[in-house]
């Protein structure tokens, strides 16, 4: 393990003028998988994206291997929801995978015979070897989740955030998923992974965080996965069975 540390205290972040999410605080290591869930507008993704930047906080700190995450940025990789990205954008999947270097070497440089072969090795270790050249709205919806996960992969990085990774992908897919997920935790990263499917925490997750617009619950899976935090968290949303 690289003893990589990812601390959250007291954060809140939203959209407009409105809080999505408050005073949200908890820490994981390198070697955790934490599985966010709660409700539709619970604040789930509203927590990844700021953890990612890509949405200011509103108070509160985040720092990684104790650095303010404003220093440790490059850290930090984010896999987004589907349906948050532009498919019909004129990249191809390498072009994708790419970008992971470009956040690493600073967005003026060009990417060296280095980086590419980087890509390249990223994608076949995805199963999409060969492919680089390819459009990516050419790919199905688990085949364009595998080049963002390739993306992440050549980009380094000490924290990885996954946005509903499983969502309308199949078996096969969610069986790369899974492997990479494994892998990114056994070197030693963070994983903080949204999702609205609670087979996937007890499955894959070794912590989980309960949210409600606030913090219900942080913790291993195998004490915080409760009834009674479920009941807490999801309300009358969620059937619980003993």
């Amino acid at each position: 393990m690289t003893g990589h540390a990812l601390e959250v205290a007291g954060v809140a972040a939203g959209y407009g003028g409105s809080f999505e999410l408050r005073g949200v605080t908890f820490a994981a290591r390198g070697g955790d998988v934490v599985g966010l869930i709660g409700p539709n507008g619970s604040g789930k993704s509203t927590l990844l994206k700021a953890i990612a930047g890509v949405l200011p906080m509103r108070a509160g700190t985040i720092r990684l291997d104790g650095a303010p995450l404003r220093e440790r940025a490059v850290g930090v990789a984010f896999v987004p929801q589907r349906e948050d990205v532009n498919w019909d954008f004129p990249v191809t999947a390498r072009d994708v995978v790419l970008m992971g270097r470009y956040r690493a070497a600073g967005w003026l440089r060009r990417p060296g015979r280095e980086d590419v072969r980087r890509a390249e090795a990223a994608l076949e270790r995805m199963g999409l070897g060969g492919m680089g050249g390819r459009h990516i709205s050419q790919f199905s919806g688990g085949q364009q989740q595998r080049i963002f996960l390739a993306r992440a992969i050549v980009q380094d990085p000490a924290v990885i955030l996954l946005d509903e990774p499983f969502t309308g992908i199949d078996a096969a897919n969610r069986e790369v998923l899974h492997a990479a997920i494994r892998d990114f935790a056994a070197a030693g990263m963070v994983v903080l992974m949204a999702t609205h499917d609670l087979d996937e925490v007890t499955q894959t997750c070794s912590h989980v965080c309960c949210l409600r617009g606030r913090l219900v619950a942080f913790g291993p899976t195998e004490t915080t996965y409760t009834p009674e935090t479920l009941r807490a968290t999801f309300g009358g949303q969620v059937a619980v069975f003993a």
